[in-house]
């Protein structure tokens, strides 16, 4: 962890074992906006496509929210996308000087 990020608190990673779970996390605003909605058509749609002995599709739904949930709570994650939208400004500015 660098020095300028050592005061900066971690949150406690919250318990998402199970879609109960993560519809609590949701409800509680954790992630990003429309995850709440787009969560509940994603398992929709992965229930209403799998077969009693394949529930990959439902797997997949999980894991997908559980990391844009745990995405949401880091807090390095704003810092990112920060740094993102800033090379980005630099990059169009200097091509539009050139």
């Amino acid at each position: 962890m660098s020095a300028q990020h050592e005061g900066t608190p971690v949150p406690t990673p919250l318990t998402l074992r199970t879609i109960g779970d993560i519809r609590a996390a949701l409800r509680s605003g954790h992630g990003f906006p429309g995850d709440r909605e787009s969560f509940e058509a994603d398992l929709q749609h992965a229930l209403e496509s799998s077969t009693e002995t394949d529930l990959n599709a439902v797997a997949t739904v999980i894991v997908d929210y559980q990391g844009r949930i745990r995405l949401y709570q880091d807090p390095e994650f704003d810092i990112a996308v920060q740094e993102g939208i800033d090379l980005t400004s630099r990059l169009k500015q200097e091509t539009h000087d050139r």
